[in-house]
């Protein structure tokens, strides 16, 4: 079917809103004295200035429109060609102070200097705009999907790991972006870890010089915001969160500005008292057809270990896991979404040896609840990133397919094998029918094949300059593969 045009996107620079400069820094003082966010009172004429960004967020239900302002108060929002209405504001400009327990010695204060506004699209509506500008608004049908994962450029001093932010190549984020938006998809999903500048980068550093880095706006906006323009543009997005997004590192970005579910102070990571909440959220599923929808899975606080059962984290996912099996439920088929894999293979230095890169904590939650296959009926296939590279598993086993994407930008861990030998166990009776792998950078398109009965997708694996490399058939919960020739694209 023809595709809409993508709606435009706009960062204004800071001196448009400078006529609120002093209500900004006055409460950016008073919110660092007070610890959590201010609102201020909303005047009419501000309503029309134009945001710094406005994206769509497909959440449970009704989609809904955020947008990120420098003003004081929230731009104005009009559905179709009804009178314009203000925005909600759903978290105010704030100075956080650095907590406690962060995963990195060198850090500091979180400024968050913009207001993070939304709206949920009202039933019927088709179109929508903000300060006069388009917003991506939600397919009637939804026909191609982009995936990507692990995107941000890592900046680790614990690790002494410091990618070349600004090297497009060594970084080419910003690439996948417009080479996936180029395939003007329906829907976007990100498979979590977004933020991966939690370290400056050290002096003499000409691959990172003047990166920004903590977890303020301004660091979300030099490793999300800005280099994923073109994509927020083209269609609603799926996010999905990532050990990176937990609150002990980006948590409190991510409730603020791409976080489905209403935020809070308890769900917000300022507080490390509410963590055991915040850090936990509620599986939910994002349809996409009679047949088929995405249940979106929050595995940000798994340890990589296998868990007691006295473990708050073993009793948390075991409950949240009995929600993915009523939300599967709902639909003929489920495509499952966590960060972090249950089943998959680490990539390593040489290409010939690898190391099962499944993570045991969720293993030993789901072998407990569904010991032949770890998903519950209904799941066809599981998606994930956390291992930086693109696999296609398919398995002899009753399992589902399994797909790590998590190559779209955060630096390379190595070579991925051509093939896994026979009868390769990735898991207590997960036996290995068909495998393949790639570790360079890049991004898949999920196509609809046939009719939506047989609910069939074509799986693609692009470069970061968006050339088919691999496809792959998903259908009744197995995968079928092939490289691609130069001649065939």
């Amino acid at each position: 079917m023809p595709k809409a045009s993508a709606p435009c996107l706009h960062f204004y620079p800071s001196y448009t809103m400078l006529s609120s400069s002093l209500f900004r820094t006055l409460a950016l003082v008073m919110a660092a004295l007070f610890g959590h966010s201010l609102s201020w009172s909303q005047t009419a004429n501000t309503h029309e200035i134009a945001p710094d960004l406005v994206f769509t967020v497909q959440a449970e239900g009704r989609p809904i429109v955020r947008a990120l302002t420098h003003a004081i108060v929230c731009p104005a929002i009009q559905w179709d060609d009804k009178a314009s209405q203000a925005m909600t504001p759903r978290a105010t400009a704030a100075s956080l102070p650095m907590r406690g327990d962060s995963a990195q010695k060198d850090t500091k204060a979180a400024v968050f200097d913009v207001l993070t506004c939304e709206a949920r699209w009202p039933v019927g509506a088709q179109h929508a705009r903000v300060a006069g500008h388009v917003v991506p608004a939600p397919r009637s049908a939804i026909n191609r999907i982009v995936i990507i994962a692990d995107t941000g450029c890592r900046m680790k001093a614990s690790e002494n790991a410091f990618q070349p932010c600004n090297d497009p190549v060594k970084w080419p984020f910003a690439q996948v972006a417009s080479s996936a938006a180029a395939l003007k998809p329906d829907l976007v999903i990100h498979i979590g870890d977004i933020h991966y500048r939690e370290s400056p980068c050290p002096e003499g550093n000409a691959g990172c010089a003047n990166a920004a880095w903590g977890y303020g706006f301004d660091a979300w906006q030099a490793d999300f915001f800005k280099p994923a323009q073109p994509l927020l543009a083209a269609a609603p997005w799926v996010f999905v969160r990532g050990n990176h997004e937990a609150c002990s590192r980006a948590g409190q970005g991510w409730f603020r500005f791409i976080d489905a579910q209403p935020w809070t102070l308890s769900r917000s990571c300022n507080d490390p008292a509410h963590d055991n909440d915040a850090d936990y959220s509620e599986p939910y599923a994002v349809p996409v057809d009679a047949q088929s929808q995405f249940i979106i899975y929050d595995s940000s606080r798994t340890s990589g270990k296998s868990f007691l059962t006295t473990d708050l984290s073993y009793s948390k996912y075991t409950a949240q896991l009995a929600t993915v099996n009523q939300l599967a439920q709902q639909r003929p088929n489920s495509f499952f979404m966590s960060h972090h894999p249950l089943l998959a293979v680490v990539p390593a230095k040489d290409a010939s040896p690898f190391k099962l890169a499944g993570d045991k904590g969720l293993q030993s939650v789901f072998e407990t609840a569904y010991p032949e296959r770890l998903f519950p009926e209904g799941v066809s296939v599981s998606l994930h990133g956390h291992v930086h590279l693109f696999e296609a598993i398919s398995f002899k086993s009753k399992h589902p397919v399994s797909l790590v994407l998590g190559n779209s930008g955060s630096a390379n861990e190595g070579r991925v094998p051509e093939t896994l030998p026979m009868g390769t166990e990735l898991f207590k009776g997960a036996l290995v029918e068909e495998y393949i792998g790639r570790a360079d950078y890049g991004f898949v398109t999920l196509d609809r094949m046939g009719t939506k009965v047989n609910d069939e997708w074509l799986l693609t694996e692009y470069t970061t300059m968006g050339q088919a490399v691999i496809q792959c058939t998903l259908s009744g919960g197995k995968s079928h593969c092939k490289k691609l020739s130069p001649s065939a694209h």
